[in-house]
């Protein structure tokens, strides 16, 4: 490593004794400092859900126009997820962790300037947009994180980089507690966190690395865009991070629209589902290791359903005690299933590669070059989720007045979702891929332990 640039030029963490003298030190460095930097990215990402809370009849906003702020913040944190995803390839992994960490000052201190009422909604639209920039940073520290460590850590590894990340999304919710309780307004919830940013992009030059053989390979995005299964996984995944991000801009706006919360009565109670849904993150991946992705993730769309299937009952009745819990089970559900889901892919592409007839190093080098690659589709893909979700409600909201027909929809989405891991990870093994392999003169592999 070169002192001067922070450059790995030896990076094998398949290889245990590497591994066990050198390599577990050095990424677990790398994975806490790309946690902070990605867990101020989320709370930048998800401020606006926090600000429209803050915005009441003197801003002149209506339901609908907040629903679609907060849409349109999702959609600029989805599309950016795909150059973040490629830019450590470029950059480094540290490099970029800096950039993309100084960044979020931009939405942070134009939020600052434009927050007061007679401000334009379009103003606030584009301001918004800028924040979308806090998305992006999960790609890139998601890609960062998975080089560095071996397939049997990358379930917990990359659960624990996400959740660490995903809690920004409840700590931005906590800190507006705080303000909102002490009769602060959004710009003391803002200047908060424009200090915190300065410190995560320090820390991530004085204590990070960049790997030297993760090079930029611009056909990895090619060859992982034409293969099927990033696409499957990104149809999983709306499911799953999706549900995360999308419940995360909406819940507080549900409890203030629908059940007639304050801003300070919602927020007391929308940090609990993302805090949950983050922590329990890890967890997934944890299960997912030990018993295989594919099996975690069918249950856990399962649950997703009947969780969905008890909000809807709880909306029509209007039971808010009722809706809560639910909400918060539901909540945690995402964070197994995002945990899980991640852990397939990498197992995906490793599998894949042994089905080629490739070995040992050869194998780890193509798993690890397309899983890179696929994770910044995926987890754009993902996002995408949540700005469906946003739209949804707006139309339930416009149509029936509350979020059931809402919930309808995403109940049937799970279904959907339960189907297609069903159909391709768990019964395709016993038929489809057996033929493929006897045709190939291949060995039998099963996608049913990724």
């Amino acid at each position: 490593m070169t002192a001067a640039g922070k450059w790995i030029q030896h990076w094998d963490p398949e290889d245990e004794t590497f591994w066990n003298e050198t390599g577990e030190k050095i990424a677990k460095r790398n994975l806490f400092f790309s946690v902070l930097s990605e867990h101020i990215g989320f709370s930048i990402w998800t401020l606006w859900s926090v600000l429209v809370l803050f915005m009441g009849p003197e801003y002149g906003l209506t339901p609908a126009d907040k629903f679609l702020l907060t849409s349109m913040v999702t959609l600029v944190g989805a599309v950016v997820r795909v150059p973040y995803t490629f830019a450590v390839a470029i950059f480094g992994g540290r490099n970029w962790t800096i950039i993309s960490a100084s960044l979020l000052l931009v939405p942070t201190v134009a939020a600052f300037a434009v927050m007061k009422p007679g401000t334009s909604f379009d103003t606030f639209l584009w301001i918004g947009l800028l924040a979308g920039i806090g998305g992006g940073n999960f790609a890139s520290s998601m890609t960062n994180i998975n080089a560095f460590f071996p397939l049997r850590k990358k379930g917990w590894a990359l659960g624990l980089n996400a959740g660490g990340g995903n809690i920004g999304v409840a700590a931005i919710q906590l800190v507006a507690l705080a303000v909102i309780g002490a009769s602060g307004g959004p710009r003391v919830l803002l200047g908060i966190y424009i200090p915190l940013i300065v410190v995560a992009a320090v820390l991530a030059a004085l204590f990070m690395d960049n790997i030297e053989n993760v090079k930029n390979d611009t056909g990895a995005a090619k060859d992982a865009a034409r293969d099927a299964h990033t696409w499957i996984m990104s149809f999983l995944y709306v499911g799953t991070f999706g549900s995360f991000i999308g419940y995360s801009f909406a819940f507080g706006q549900v409890l203030t629209n629908q059940f007639g919360r304050t801003p300070l009565q919602a927020t007391y109670l929308t940090f609990l589902g993302p805090l949950l849904g983050s922590l329990i993150r890890p967890l997934g991946g944890w299960l997912a290791d030990k018993y295989g992705g594919a099996k975690i993730t069918l249950y856990n769309y399962v649950a997703m359903a009947a969780a969905t299937a008890v909000l809807v009952a709880a909306s029509m009745q209007k039971s808010l005690p009722l809706f809560v819990v639910a909400f918060v089970v539901l909540f945690s559900l995402t964070g197994i299933g995002n945990g899980s889901t991640f852990k397939m892919i990498p197992g995906i592409f490793q599998t894949k590669a042994l089905a080629k007839g490739l070995e040992g190093e050869e194998a780890v080098k193509y798993g690890r070059r397309l899983s890179g690659a696929s994770m910044g589709l995926i987890g754009a893909a993902g996002a995408l989720g949540g700005v469906g979700i946003n739209l949804a409600f707006r139309q339930s909201f416009l149509t029936y007045g509350s979020g059931t027909g809402a919930f309808v929809a995403f109940l049937a989405y799970y279904a959907l979702c339960f189907g297609v891991t069903w159909a391709v990870y768990l019964r395709r093994p016993a038929t489809t891929a057996a033929a493929e392999a006897a045709a190939e003169k291949k060995p039998q592999l099963s996608y049913a332990e990724v």
